[in-house]
């Protein structure tokens, strides 16, 4: 009995086994993913442009010191501190009455001297024919030669007595040397100035603007390394051209040189020192100012470059996806170099002939099968976020009184040149407003070119009139100021005769001068008004 029911149960374990290897006999196998489409490209070596970026500093390319060169009382300070003053422009005058009083002592010591001069001549011219009638003796007419010779000489003395005289006293109106922008008065009105207190204020120019960097030794070991090994082909200093970053980030519009390169190395920073040098004729950059500078024109020859994109950051550092021959994904350890527009340098980890997955990197694991698209490879470009549209012009010249030059990353100057003020002037006249360089009464490219519209149409229609009309700086010199107004308008003027309009047909106006509340730039234009019934 108990035989049968050990019996009974292990039938009935047997029972269950089979019964739950049937249940997984009938179970589904899972199925492969399906490969993942990736786009893919073949790299390639081919020539890559290459940026180089240093930290810089703002140097005006000429700064002077304003010092007096005669000693005396400061009687007045005539410039406004922080403004910018023109060649020529009167900023102290110092107590000139000392000075006139000493220049007229010498003129009357002239005179005296003058007088002995035409006596001892007058002398002479008696006693040579009297020696040679031997009525007189050798020793007068030597005596007599001598008394003309040494008048001639204190005449000579008292002549330049005069001229220092003049020189000091006009040593007492003391002029900017150059155009640029004005520091503060050291000395104050009432104050002596000697030798040892002469510098009253610097003047530094703005236009054009060095830009400074350095590069340290292992820099410029490096450097030329790579350039006498081939890798990096670099133009003369001369080519590069630089542009440069403000500090909001901002592009500014004009593009620079290198200009100078130090030959030797600063034993007490350890670097070499480089300029470069900008335009600023909108005195945009001031001296001092910490900026970014980008060199373009070198090329990394032979280098193997891939999107961004392509590039990941993991736990050993870069690295990239590839595609090997059988189809499957790879991971690949790369060593990044520079960041070029949108590409990154890879000095090792790839070679011609790999291909690199540069889209839907996220779904890969190594080994994993990939459907590949090969996609053609960017070209190798540099982009500098902004530097497109620093060159922008204003679209509207009456709307670029309101923007700053640093603001807006675009000057004065190249502003739109033409364009109706207002609707209700537009009827009757057409301006066109241009826009000259500080201190200079010449025409840029993008003036010129809008002068020579106005002379065509004026061409065209033969009963147009012409007005010209300036404007004069508040500051500095009025005289300064409007003499170079009348420059300008007489330049525009010479221009438009040279294109073929009559000289009739053209009017000048005075300049006329701008106020506080007119903007920076308006001292600088000169507005050129078509009208069928200017006149006067």
């Amino acid at each position: 009995m108990l035989c049968g029911i050990r019996l009974a149960r292990l039938c009935l374990s047997l029972g269950l086994l089979l019964g739950v290897a049937a249940c997984h006999e009938k179970t589904p196998v899972a199925s492969a993913p399906p490969p993942a489409n990736v786009d893919v490209i073949d790299v390639a070596l081919r020539d890559v442009p290459v940026v180089f970026d240093y930290v810089a500093q703002t140097e005006s390319s000429q700064q002077v010191e304003i010092r007096a060169r005669v000693n005396g009382f400061l009687e007045k300070r005539v410039y406004q501190e922080g403004a910018l003053v023109h060649q020529g422009d009167v900023m102290f005058v110092m107590d000139r009455k000392p000075f006139e009083a000493a220049l007229d002592a010498a003129r009357a010591e002239y005179a005296q001297q003058k007088a002995r001069l035409d006596t001892a001549q007058a002398n002479l011219n008696r006693v040579r024919p009297l020696v040679a009638k031997n009525a007189l003796s050798q020793k007068d007419l030597d005596d007599s030669v001598g008394q003309q010779q040494a008048a001639a000489a204190a005449l000579e003395q008292a002549r330049a007595n005069v001229t220092s005289a003049s020189l000091n006293l006009g040593y007492t109106t003391i002029t900017a040397p150059v155009t640029g922008l004005s520091s503060f008065a050291k000395k104050q009105d009432g104050s002596y100035i000697d030798a040892t207190n002469s510098l009253l204020t610097y003047v530094a120019k703005l236009d054009p603007m060095w830009i400074n960097f350095s590069l340290s030794e292992n820099e410029m070991l490096d450097l030329r390394t790579q350039i006498k090994s081939g890798a990096l082909k670099f133009p003369q200093l001369g080519k590069l051209e630089a542009v440069i970053v403000l500090a909001d980030g901002s592009v500014y519009p004009y593009r620079g040189r290198i200009a100078f390169t130090d030959a030797s190395l600063s034993t007490e920073t350890g670097t070499y020192l480089i300029r470069a040098e900008v335009p600023n004729p909108t005195g945009a950059l001031r001296p001092g100012q910490f900026v970014r500078i980008k060199l373009l024109g070198a090329d990394r020859a032979s280098a193997v470059a891939v999107p961004q994109d392509a590039v990941m950051q993991g736990p050993r550092g870069a690295y990239v996806w590839t595609v090997d021959k059988d189809g499957k994904a790879q991971q690949r350890s790369v060593e990044t170099g520079e960041w070029n527009g949108n590409d990154w340098v890879i000095r090792s980890g790839l070679h011609a002939g790999d291909r690199v997955v540069v889209d839907n990197t996220l779904r890969l694991m190594p080994g994993a099968v990939v459907k590949a698209n090969v996609v053609a490879t960017p070209p190798a470009s540099v982009k500098i976020p902004g530097a497109d549209t620093a060159n922008a012009q204003v679209a509207n010249p009456d709307e670029s009184a309101k923007q700053a030059a640093p603001q807006n990353g675009a000057s004065a100057s190249s502003a739109k040149s033409a364009a109706p003020a207002t609707s209700t002037e537009a009827n009757a006249a057409a301006l066109t407003r241009l826009y000259f360089e500080v201190g200079s009464a010449s025409l840029d490219a993008q003036s010129a070119s809008a002068l020579a519209a106005v002379a065509q149409r004026l061409v065209s229609a033969p009963d147009t009139h012409v007005v010209i009309s300036g404007y004069t700086d508040s500051s500095g010199s009025y005289a300064a100021n409007e003499r170079l107004a009348a420059s300008r308008a007489a330049t525009v003027r010479a221009a438009l005769i040279v294109a073929g309009v009559q000289n009739a047909r053209i009017d000048m106006r005075k300049p006329a001068r701008i106020v506080a509340t007119d903007p920076p730039d308006k001292s600088r234009r000169v507005d050129v008004t078509l009208s069928p019934t200017a006149g006067g």
